[in-house]
C-alpha cells in the first residue's frame, strides 16, 4: 500500500510537467504560424518588385545602349526660348551666296520667307531675305551662312517664354473645359429661352477658346522655329577714319567744294527767277515809255515877266 501512494505523486508530476511542456510548443507554433502570412506576402511582393526593378533598368539602359532603332535622333528637352539672328555678309555674287543658304536651310528642314533685292547707284546687288530654320540646327545653319562671304555684322537674340507657354496652355485647358460644361447644359436644356441664351455664350466661350489655340500655335512655331534675317551685299561698308585731324589739302578741297555748291545755288537761284524777270522787265519799259511821253506832250508854262 505505501508503494502505490508513493508511485501515483510521481505519476502525477510527470503529467503535470508534460502539459506544460504541450502548452508551451503550442504557443511557439502560434506565434510562428502568426508570421506566416506576413512573410508569404513579403515573398510574394519580392518578384514583383524584382520586376519592376528589371524593367526600370532595360528603360534606363536602353537609350543609353543606343536603344532598339540605331541612328534614331535622341529627345530633345523641352525649350520655350524664342531665337532670332541677324547677319549681314559682303560677298563677291549675291545670286550664288544666295542659293547657297537656300540650299543650306532647306538641307536643315527650314524654308524661306520674305526675299527682297535691290541695286545701288553703282549696281551693286543687295539681297535681304528671312530664313526659318528648326532651333536644333540653328547654330549649324549660322554657320554655314557666315561661311558665304565676310561677316560685317551679326546679332543674335533669345527670349524665354516659358511662363506665357504655361499661362497659354492652362488657360487653354480650363477654357475646353468650359465650353464642355455649355454644351452638357445645352443637352439637359428643353426651354426655348434657355436654349438661346445658351448658345450665345457657347458662341463667345468657342470665340476665346480659338484665340487661345491661335496664340498657342503661333508660340509653339516661333519657339520651335528660328528666325535668320540675312543681307547679302556686295558693296564693302565704308568706316570713317577715326583721330585724323583735316590737312591743307583736305581744307583746300573742302572750300573749293563749298564754291561749286555756292556757285551751284546761285545757277539755281538765276534759273528759278528768270521767267518772272523778263515780264517784270518788259512792264518797267512800257511805264517809262509812257512816263516820257505824258512829260513831252505837257504845254510850257508861260514865261513871267
Amino acid at each position: 500500500m505505501r508503494t502505490r501512494r508513493t508511485v501515483r505523486p510521481a505519476r502525477a508530476l510527470a503529467g503535470l510537467l508534460l502539459a506544460a511542456a504541450v502548452a508551451l510548443t503550442g504557443c511557439g507554433a502560434g506565434s510562428d504560424s502568426g508570421d506566416a502570412p506576413s512573410q508569404m506576402k513579403d515573398a510574394a511582393a519580392a518578384p514583383g518588385e524584382a520586376d519592376g526593378a528589371q524593367a526600370d533598368a532595360k528603360e534606363g539602359a536602353g537609350p543609353a545602349a543606343g536603344g532598339a532603332r540605331p541612328g534614331a535622333a535622341p529627345k530633345l528637352p523641352v525649350d520655350h526660348v524664342i531665337r532670332t539672328a541677324t547677319l549681314t555678309v559682303q560677298v563677291k555674287d549675291v545670286s550664288k551666296a544666295l542659293d547657297t543658304a537656300r540650299t543650306a536651310t532647306e538641307n536643315a528642314g527650314g524654308y524661306i520667307g520674305d526675299e527682297t533685292t535691290t541695286r545701288d547707284v553703282d549696281s551693286a546687288e543687295q539681297t535681304r531675305v528671312v530664313l526659318r530654320v528648326p532651333v536644333e540646327k540653328y547654330d549649324d545653319v549660322l554657320t554655314a551662312l557666315q561661311g558665304t562671304g565676310r561677316l560685317l555684322e551679326r546679332t543674335a537674340k533669345a527670349q524665354d517664354v516659358g511662363d506665357q507657354v504655361v499661362d497659354v496652355d492652362s488657360r487653354v485647358a480650363s477654357q475646353r473645359a468650359s465650353v464642355a460644361r455649355v454644351r452638357a447644359l445645352m443637352d439637359r436644356a428643353t426651354q426655348l429661352t434657355d436654349v438661346v441664351a445658351l448658345e450665345g455664350e457657347l458662341s463667345r466661350r468657342e470665340a476665346d477658346l480659338e484665340a487661345l489655340l491661335a496664340r498657342e500655335a503661333s508660340l509653339k512655331d516661333r519657339t520651335s522655329m528660328a528666325t535668320v534675317t540675312l543681307t547679302l551685299t556686295e558693296t564693302p561698308v565704308k568706316k570713317a577714319a577715326e583721330d585724323e585731324d583735316p590737312g591743307f589739302l583736305d581744307a583746300l578741297a573742302g572750300g573749293w567744294h563749298a564754291l561749286l555748291t555756292t556757285l551751284r545755288w546761285i545757277a539755281v537761284a538765276i534759273g528759278a527767277a528768270l521767267p518772272f524777270a523778263v515780264p517784270a522787265l518788259a512792264i518797267l519799259l512800257a511805264w517809262r515809255r509812257l512816263h516820257r511821253a505824258r512829260h513831252e506832250t505837257r504845254p510850257a508854262e508861260p514865261a513871267e515877266d
